[in-house]
């Protein structure tokens, strides 16, 4: 018991954000991982994730408890555009692409806004893994979270299209890359006008 926990508080230190799984292959029963956060040693951050008490996290926690509860998922939308600090959206849930029958995860927080997808290219073009409190998460990049903004504008709002759209083209992104994602998403016809008045 004693090994177990002071291997416990190891991981803890050198990883920001621990999951129940990798406690498990550690050799850490489920008892020494609740005693330690019945004593303060581990905090609980959500089900089956776990942080040390003094661990340093960034202000992308929510995005990092997603990724460790539901690994396959991709980061887009207004959390991608948040994350790549485009425009101005603030928004209230993760918003996590999934493939078209994937089981929609029962997380209690941080909310989920779930988009589906039945193309495989959906799940790795325009997609970049970020180590985001030691936990690999997938985030679209910024051309690809434009494209995506579009392609679901009736549930982002047209707006939010735009204002990011004119973000990232002054940020420096091509309107040829953007064109490219906006193809692979059959929104070119949509966003091509809007392209064009602000080039």
């Amino acid at each position: 018991m004693e090994i177990q926990r002071s291997q416990l508080e190891q991981l803890a230190r050198e990883s920001c954000l621990l999951r129940d799984q990798q406690l498990r292959e550690a050799g850490i029963s489920s008892t020494v991982i609740s005693q330690a956060v019945k004593a303060g040693e581990l905090i609980r951050l959500s089900r089956g994730v776990y942080h040390h008490p003094e661990a340093e996290l960034d202000e992308h926690l929510s995005l990092s408890e997603v990724a460790a509860r539901v690994p396959h998922a991709v980061i887009t939308l207004l959390s991608a555009l948040q994350f790549h600090q485009i425009g101005t959206q603030q928004p209230h849930a993760v918003w996590i692409l999934l493939k078209q029958n994937a089981v929609t995860p029962r997380i209690d927080y941080p909310p989920l806004e779930v988009v589906r997808s039945k193309v495989a290219s959906a799940f790795s073009k325009g997609v970049v893994s970020h180590n985001i409190n030691d936990i690999p998460t997938l985030i679209t990049n910024p051309a690809r979270t434009v494209a995506d903004c579009f392609k679901y504008r009736s549930r982002v709002g047209l707006d939010v299209c735009l204002e990011a759209l004119k973000d990232v083209l002054n940020k420096g992104v091509k309107p040829a890359e953007i064109m490219d994602y906006a193809k692979a998403q059959r929104v070119s016809s949509v966003i091509r006008p809007y392209l064009d008045a602000l080039v």
